[in-house]
């Protein structure tokens, strides 16, 4: 392309020399910078999309992560919901089937803690 835009620079002086006009060179350059132009518009066009297509396909990304962590976070919460539910429901039961082990305990654990208040 240098070897171009060379050649165009130094055909209106060629032609210069042969009698051409000031007038030609004029038209040749400004002919060459719309042609600068219309390339710079064109890449800047493709570039524009490209960046849509960046941005498209970070944001599907985004958005396919975030619904992944919302629900594993919803699995996680509802298992441990579950397990507080067997916890509580199995100390119910074992409260029932042994209230005086249960309140011996609890009064061992009231001692305990007494104690070490006490330090």
């Amino acid at each position: 392309m240098e070897k171009i835009v060379a050649s165009s620079l130094l055909h209106p002086i060629r032609s210069r020399r042969n009698g051409g006009t000031l007038h030609n060179i004029e038209s040749t350059i400004e002919e060459q910078i719309e042609s600068l132009r219309e390339e710079i518009a064109a890449l800047t066009k493709i570039a524009g999309k490209q960046s849509r297509k960046s941005s498209d396909r970070i944001r599907y990304q985004a958005a396919a992560g975030y619904d992944d962590l919302v629900a594993r976070s919803e699995d996680l919460i509802h298992e441990l919901q579950e397990g507080y539910l067997r916890g509580a429901h199995e100390m119910r039961n074992t409260v029932r089937k042994h209230p005086l082990a249960t309140v011996g305990a609890a009064a061992a654990f009231g001692l305990v803690l007494a104690l070490l208040a006490r330090r």
